[in-house]
């Protein structure tokens, strides 16, 4: 249910559970950090987490959630691996990002959308606290207010809302989702390691 494909120097990590809107297992949690680990130790050039079908990802998968998936530390462990990875990490939101799948999106260095893509965290409204690194890296992409429109006051937002605050960085057809990735990365691919390691270390966030 997790895909990894090697295309040289870039990676893509794809959620593939489209039937369960691309909800998490813990198995699958496992699997991506397992996989990050395996880039970062590859010194690959970009790192490009997406799903498939119409969802990026539910977030955690409902019976594992009622069972503590949904305050379990591996969120924050892969938010984290993902978040310190050396190359570019880039999460393409083939369509809604939800819940605990928000930690991987904001732990990437960039992030692109379908026009049909929505955004919410509902903590506020299950009754958890979020995973601990998400709310500043929220905050630094969208400002306090809207970090608190999100996570205190559970609205959902659109892409055109998301690219206007911040949260993603431009939205694009899917047809042309390809296109736009290998534009991204492209200079990272075409530079030494220690070149795109050094600037990412010197980008504050």
């Amino acid at each position: 249910m997790i895909d990894v494909a090697r295309d040289g120097a870039v990676w893509t990590i794809r959620i593939n559970r489209p039937d369960k809107a691309n909800s998490l297992t813990r198995d699958m949690l496992c699997a991506i950090e397992a996989a990050t680990s395996e880039a970062e130790q590859a010194e690959i050039a970009a790192l490009v987490l997406t799903g498939e079908g119409k969802v990026f990802s539910a977030g955690a998968d409902l019976d594992e959630a009622r069972a503590g998936l949904a305050t379990d530390g591996i969120w924050e462990r892969v938010s984290s691996r993902i978040a310190a990875m050396p190359c570019l990490t880039l999460a393409a939101l083939n369509g809604t990002l939800a819940g605990g799948a928000f930690g991987m999106a904001l732990a990437c260095d960039l992030r692109i959308s379908v026009p049909r893509a929505s955004f919410f965290y509902p903590v506020m409204k299950l009754g958890f606290l979020p995973q601990p690194s998400d709310p500043a890296r929220l905050a630094a992409l969208v400002g306090p207010s809207r970090a608190r429109m999100i996570l205190m006051a559970s609205q959902k937002i659109d892409a055109s809302t998301a690219l206007d605050w911040g949260l993603v960085d431009r939205i694009v057809e899917p047809a042309d989702m390809g296109d736009e990735i290998a534009a991204l990365t492209e200079a990272v691919c075409a530079a030494p390691q220690e070149i795109r390691a050094g600037i990412k270390r010197m980008i504050p966030g």
